[in-house]
């Protein structure tokens, strides 16, 4: 019977052997097997005489095969730089667990870009682009900004600019820094609206010195204007109250059932990185419309379910928070919601219509919650002056099941 043995992952930077520590170069030279990478692999001298086998494509579904095969042998598993950043070690940790994990890291490109550009690191929003759309960086995009972006390949660059060309960004400075700490280590300057460099080396990293430009808040409330649509917007003032209400967590994961224009998802997924939404939408038109809204504001990721509540619920993740803010008034859909929840979960229904109110006035009879009703006005002009013009009141139920 085979000894276990820790699963030891080795950060490995461009540098390669030569910057790797004792401990790290210990672990390889003892290791039976070392997986990674073909580009980590050549990294290697041949001292390290270990069976080397590259990671197959696609990976994540690989993984606990791998391992698991190579159980009893002393396994080494390279990853870039910090494996614990955006790197293998994460995803490992889910696989076999930390217990069997023995993690010997690495300068992770990021700290090593800002150390090369004198960069507070602290006071520095750090994007990949790895396995997410370009657009995620709308998210980050503000005046006097400065950005990190783990680059996706060597067209990232290009793709960059052109992200913040079209934000109006164009002044802001882009530096290209290619194999950190390697001997091909390079440094490539320009702004976003003259980028024309050629694609260069895959392994870079992308430095945005933010110039002026539009702002894009980091509350909710967005103005009505930052969104596309049909009509099927919750105003700004109402999204505002409503989110409030929501009250939005790292991590937390909210249905937005009959989402519209995708709002107050949107909204939801930018309060934070972790946050997750899956938008429920009968109109593939909205639907179009929810997935250039969520691109336009850095949310990309966003999840829409083409289909009408309650069916189109079926088979969906437990939501920690579910919004109705369309279909209230549908046979079905408000007790499949509160069947859906997850114990201590919020459920929140907007509702406009006097049919909407006594759904609500039923489910507050039944399950109590809070009830708030807004009428927002906004002046307009009346001739030479300026009067108040009314929207229609809406009735906001929020409520935690019990």
């Amino acid at each position: 019977m085979r000894t276990e043995h820790p699963v030891t992952v080795i950060g490995i930077g461009a540098g390669g052997w030569p910057d790797l520590s004792g401990s790290a170069q210990r672990a390889l030279t003892e290791a039976e097997v070392v997986l990674g990478g073909h580009r980590q692999l050549g990294l290697l001298p041949a001292e390290v005489d270990g069976r080397r086998v590259p990671w197959p494509s696609p990976l994540v579904p690989a993984l606990p095969g791998l391992i698991e095969a190579e159980r009893g042998r002393r396994v080494c598993v390279l990853a870039s730089g910090d494996p614990m950043f955006h790197g293998i070690g994460t995803t490992l940790t889910r696989v076999i667990g930390a217990e069997r994990m023995r993690v010997l890291p690495h300068p992770s490109s990021v700290s090593l870009a800002a150390a090369r550009l004198g960069w507070d690191l602290a006071a520095t929003d750090v994007v990949t682009l790895v396995t997410a759309p370009v657009e995620t960086l709308h998210r980050v995009i503000n005046p006097g900004r400065r950005i990190l972006v783990l680059s996706a390949g060597a067209q990232t660059p290009a793709a960059v600019a052109a992200i913040l060309t079209q934000r109006g960004y164009g002044d802001s400075e882009l530096t290209v820094l290619e194999q950190l700490g390697g001997p091909g280590e390079r440094v490539v300057t320009g702004t976003a609206d003259g980028w024309v460099l050629p694609p260069g080396d895959p392994l870079n990293v992308v430095a945005i010195d933010c110039a002026d430009g539009p702002e894009l808040p980091v509350v909710t409330g967005l103005d009505d204007a930052a969104y596309q649509g049909d009509g099927q917007l919750t105003k700004r003032e109402v999204r505002a109250v409503t989110l409030a209400a929501l009250a939005p967590a790292p991590g937390r994961l909210l249905w937005d059932v009959g989402a519209g224009s995708g709002s107050i998802g949107i909204e939801w997924a930018r309060a934070h990185p972790s946050c997750r939404v899956i938008a429920i939408e009968s109109s593939a038109d909205r639907i179009a419309t929810i997935t250039t809204n969520a691109a336009a504001l850095g949310v990309p990721g966003l999840r829409v379910v083409h289909g009408r509540a309650p069916d189109a619920l079926a088979g969906l993740p437990q939501p920690d928070t579910i919004f109705i803010g369309g279909g209230l008034t549908r046979d079905g859909v408000l007790d499949r919601c509160l069947d859906a929840l997850r114990p201590g979960g919020r459920l929140v229904a907007n509702a406009v219509t006097v049919e909407s109110e006594a759904v609500v006035a039923a489910g507050y009879a039944r399950f109590g919650g809070e009830l708030t009703r807004i009428t927002v006005q906004r002046g307009s002009p009346v001739g030479g002056f300026t009067g108040w013009r009314s929207f229609m009141p809406v009735t906001i139920w929020s409520v935690v099941p019990r």
